[in-house]
């Protein structure tokens, strides 16, 4: 349990992010799997309508032939009893009906029937001569005087009759009171007007009523029993299909409804696409946003750590050089000093010391008002030469103490440069400051000025320590400190490199470093020259 707290304490921001985004990733999986089934459900209900679509349109041909069947075949039985077949004539001139053709077979006078068709041009019967037609209705009708023959009682019902494709029908027996058999009245239907005119009327009628939205994406092809297509298919069919066979009458008849994407659907999955997007979109955003906030406040916390240490690390270098000249006044005040050689040693002592915290204090004063964007800077033609001489000079008894020997390489002639003579000896002090902490046994230091491509450059070489090439670009950020070996020992405010950084950037300057563990530490600053050489000083 300890080792797991200490891995989240250790890694706050990813796991932070994980116990953020795992509720994110689950709603947006819902979120899919919502969409997912109202698609499918869309699907569904897409071809339930294209099932009702094409029912419909089956029922609309068995109406009209049903409605058209009992209008007309439903004739009375006196008419075959009294023979008054005329009779029927008056019926059906005033009913009349297209797609048919009309006849009646009356079984009351002769043995084998007498087969009479209805003329709607004449409105007369007629005697059916010989064709095919004739032979269809005639073979019809043998089942029928077997019926009459065996003598039974019947209950009237219509019988569609396709046993010739060709002359299909639809035969109406009418009985007499006694439920015997006196006749057939019977219509053989026009299979061209139903192909023609009655099936795509009504295919188009139906669409139209019940798939107003996506008509232009149905359409229905017609096959019939030989496989002939009577309504061809579309080209490139897409979509959903439903087949059905026609009811009723052209039963052998298959319909099949090719249906594209319906309205509903093709919002369904606009939807989703649409949706998912959005919440791709929200989640990225917010895990974005997430990620951000966390990062921020890791850093915080981070920087509020560095913060502490840096407390604690200028707590310890004010204090150092205190005690130091604390410890120096109180023997020259007590008099316990008498060789003036001795005073001047302990005045340089404290001298040095104050210069020290000066530059502590410094360092520190000029953070605040880099932070708050009011350090400013005076640029005047300046010698680095001249700079370099007096940061050097400020350490002149730290280096005696510390036992350092330091080797100055200066060309004859340096270019000057556009700089704030205060602020670039403040940046070469503090890089002489880390060169003395960071030095072990090697006490030496070597700066070294010249001039190259436009640029005057002064590098400040120690022996020292040195740093790894992962720590190069984190050195320069306030309060940064490499964590190991003699750079986690030495105390310091982690602010120097930065102010060095801050300072050579304001002067359009660049600060390097070139150094490797345990082969010390080269820090060059580049800035732009500023015009004419400077002669070699005396």
């Amino acid at each position: 349990m300890k080792r797991l707290m200490a891995f989240l304490r250790g890694h706050r921001l990813w796991a932070g992010l994980a116990a953020t985004l795992l509720p994110l990733v689950l709603l947006v999986w819902l979120q899919y799997r919502w969409l997912s089934r109202l698609e499918d459900m869309s699907t569904i209900a897409h071809r339930a309508a294209l099932d009702n679509a094409l029912d419909a349109i089956g029922n609309e041909t068995r109406y009209f032939y049903l409605a058209n069947a009992e209008r007309l075949l439903n004739v009375p039985a006196s008419i075959f009893i009294d023979a008054h077949l005329e009779e029927v004539v008056h019926l059906w001139e005033k009913r009349p009906i297209e797609g048919a053709r009309l006849f009646v077979v009356d079984f009351t006078r002769e043995p084998f029937g007498r087969y009479l068709s209805y003329e709607p041009v004449t409105h007369s019967l007629g005697t059916m001569l010989g064709g095919d037609e004739a032979l269809a209705i005639i073979v019809a009708a043998t089942p029928w005087q077997l019926v009459i023959r065996a003598g039974g009682t019947i209950r009237p019902v219509f019988d569609v009759n396709e046993r010739d494709p060709d002359h299909r029908m639809i035969l109406n027996p009418i009985v007499d009171p006694k439920g015997q058999l006196v006749g057939l009245a019977g219509m053989v239907l026009d299979e061209q007007y139903f192909r023609d005119v009655l099936l795509p009327q009504t295919i188009e009628r139906t669409l139209a009523k019940l798939l107003p939205e996506s008509r232009r994406d149905v359409v229905v092809s017609v096959r019939d029993t030989r496989g002939n297509d009577i309504l061809p298919p579309p080209v490139n069919a897409t979509g959903e299909t439903v087949s059905r066979r026609i009811p009723f009458v052209f039963s052998d008849w298959t319909m099949t409804l090719h249906g594209g994407a319906s309205a509903p659907e093709r919002w369904a999955r606009a939807s989703f696409v649409v949706n998912m997007a959005l919440a791709l979109l929200v989640a990225a955003a917010l895990a974005g946003g997430i990620f951000l906030t966390l990062r921020a406040a890791d850093r915080a916390v981070a920087l509020s750590q560095l913060k502490s240490e840096f407390v604690s690390n200028v707590s310890h270098e004010l204090r150092t050089p205190l005690a130091s000249i604390r410890v120096f006044a109180e023997l020259l005040r007590l008099g316990r000093v008498t060789s003036p050689v001795k005073v001047q040693e302990y005045g340089d002592a404290i001298e040095g010391e104050s210069r020290r915290l000066s530059r502590l204090v410094d360092n520190i004063l000029d953070f605040s008002r880099i932070e708050s964007g009011r350090k400013t800077y005076r640029f005047e033609p300046t010698d680095l030469r001249t700079v370099a001489a007096a940061a050097l000079h400020s350490f002149d008894v730290r280096l005696r103490h510390d036992g350092f020997t330091v080797h100055v390489d200066s060309p004859p002639e340096l270019p000057l440069v556009e700089a704030d003579p205060e602020a670039l000896g403040q940046a070469l002090a503090n890089l002489l400051d880390n060169a003395i902490k960071y030095s072990e046994d090697t006490r030496e230091l070597r700066v070294r000025l010249g001039s190259s491509e436009g640029e005057v450059t002064v590098a400040v070489t120690d022996q020292g320590i040195g740093i790894a090439r992962a720590d190069h670009a984190k050195i320069f950020e306030r309060f940064h400190r490499v964590g190991t070996g003699l750079v986690h020992d030495v105390k310091g405010s982690g602010l120097g490199l930065g102010i060095v950084a801050h300072i050579i950037a304001a002067h359009r300057g660049r600060v390097t470093v070139d150094s490797e563990p345990g082969r010390g530490s080269t820090f060059t600053i580049r800035l732009p020259a500023a015009g004419r050489p400077l002669p070699e000083t005396a």
